[in-house]
């Protein structure tokens, strides 16, 4: 293994940039140091470098979504050796604490979102993977890396979403954003019994994307039609029996409560930038359940074989591909949306 990488590095003050960092070393024996073949830009990652993030550290290693190879583990890692490959959880965990017990592993009293925010993550040649036998998820041999790519993070979230919002065999489910969580709790709602998926998101491109690949019974564009009426002529009147909000906008919590039907689960997985209003006077008599939470890495596992079964497929998320060394080019183009950008994908360096 060589001395130094290249990475992307967080440096405070709205800025990142390449830098040559060292080779990551095992620090404990759950250790494990893990080769980078692909990883990806991420929402969060815009989060942490415009100051959304109070916990990220400056100086930090940005990327949390990652798959690659493992070159070393520690001696307390029984499950993985150098040469397998693996899918990474952006979630921290030790299984072992009070939460991690109860299955509750994104408030491990030991972790918690530390990749790529408080300690090193992906996006980089090598990164050191704390907890490794419990946080890295080994890939079959018929699954390809960027098959497996999204199950740490985006997939997992996506999930968590269709799962908290308790959906039973034939509901109507609203989903709020056709941005890459949105699209995978698209994917994963259907696997809990929906009956009809009702796709909100103002981008033509994705909404159309998610129709032609099965994702989405009716699309909602709220650059084009009330969004509420639109809901209420769907479910005869009634409101959507579950919602999914992924979306994380100025005004689409407001709406995800709103096309609701009353006694109704509404699912809160988006990532917001400022503070939300709960106007209960307005919402009194609807006794609607409110549901929050990031990413669930404890279904990785489940996830994997769901993937190797051919029931989950990401691979509509990947519109563009580029290596580490052009990776500021991939945050411009993933940042504004642009040529139709879902998902970048970051390969190893070149040159």
């Amino acid at each position: 293994m060589k001395e130094s990488m290249l990475a992307l590095v967080y440096r405070g003050n709205h800025e990142i940039g390449l830098e040559e960092r060292p080779v990551p070393k095992l620090r404990d024996p759950r250790d494990a140091i893990v080769r980078v073949t692909r990883s990806t830009i991420c929402t969060s990652d815009l989060h942490i470098r415009d100051g959304f993030v109070p916990r990220a550290k400056t100086g930090v290693i940005l990327g949390h979504e990652f798959v690659g190879e493992i070159a070393e583990v520690g001696e307390g890692v029984g499950n993985l050796r150098p040469g397998d490959r693996v899918a990474a959880t952006c979630e921290t965990f030790c299984g072992d604490c009070f939460f991690c017990r109860r299955g509750y592993i994104n408030n491990c009293e030991k972790g918690g979102w530390e990749l790529g925010c408080r300690i090193d993550g992906g996006q980089a040649e090598y990164v050191r993977v704390p907890f490794a036998d419990r946080g890295l998820v080994k890939i079959p041999d018929s699954v390809s890396d960027e098959d497996a790519l999204f199950l740490g993070d985006i997939l997992a979230t996506g999930y968590f979403g269709a799962e908290l919002a308790d959906i039973r065999l034939g509901d109507t489910v609203a989903i709020l954003g056709a941005g890459p969580v949105g699209l995978c709790a698209a994917e994963c709602v259907r696997l809990f019994g929906a009956g009809r998926t009702v796709l909100i998101d103002v981008n033509p491109f994705r909404l159309n994307l998610a129709k032609e690949r099965g994702l989405a019974d009716d699309l909602v564009n709220p650059a084009e039609t009330d969004v509420e009426e639109a809901v209420r002529a769907l479910t005869g009147g009634r409101g959507a029996d579950a919602v999914i909000e992924a979306a994380g906008g100025k005004n689409t919590f407001q709406t995800a409560w709103k096309i609701a039907r009353p006694n109704a689960v509404v699912s809160l997985v988006a990532l917001y930038e400022e503070a939300q209003v709960l106007p209960l006077p307005e919402m009194y008599g609807k006794n609607l359940i409110f549901k929050t939470g990031g990413a669930d890495a404890c279904h990785g596992p489940e996830l994997m074989r769901l993937i190797e079964a051919g029931r989950i497929d990401t691979s509509l998320l990947i519109t563009h591909r580029g290596p580490l060394n052009g990776i500021m080019e991939g945050y411009r183009v993933f940042e504004h949306h642009l040529d139709n950008c879902i998902k970048w994908v970051v390969t190893p360096p070149e040159g």
